[in-house]
């Protein structure tokens, strides 16, 4: 071995070395690792998950099951109907800035940047 590769191996080396920590008890995790709950209320939690008898990492979860809406038919294609005007102007080669241009709002308020909340 030369020792181009010798030296190439030893710096390898000290740099995965150089990646391992120890643990760090008073951490960016510290205050979430300590758990501030007892036993007993852990497995009150689980059992109470358990008796649910929702699991939402199940294949065959769904979370739309006990769904009900609360609109009509009629208003959901009213709402639609109203808005295809600015959805087609929105998905257009020009991503809707002259629809945009064209409606412009007058009645904003403008907030410049400097400006003090409690100007004296």
């Amino acid at each position: 071995m030369n020792r181009s590769s010798l030296l190439v191996a030893a710096l390898s080396l000290a740099a995965f070395a150089a990646h391992a920590e120890s643990a760090d008890p008073s951490g960016q995790f510290a205050a979430s690792a300590a758990g501030q709950a007892t036993r007993a209320q852990v497995q009150a939690e689980l059992a109470a998950y358990k008796q649910s008898g929702v699991n939402p990492w199940s294949t065959s979860y769904n979370p739309l099951k006990a769904f009900q809406g609360t609109r009509t038919r009629a208003d959901v294609k009213a709402e639609y109907i109203a808005s295809r005007e600015a959805v087609n102007a929105m998905t257009r080669e020009d991503s809707g800035s002259a629809w945009l241009a064209a409606r412009r709002v007058t009645t904003d308020v403008r907030h410049l940047a400097g400006q003090p909340v409690n100007a004296q």
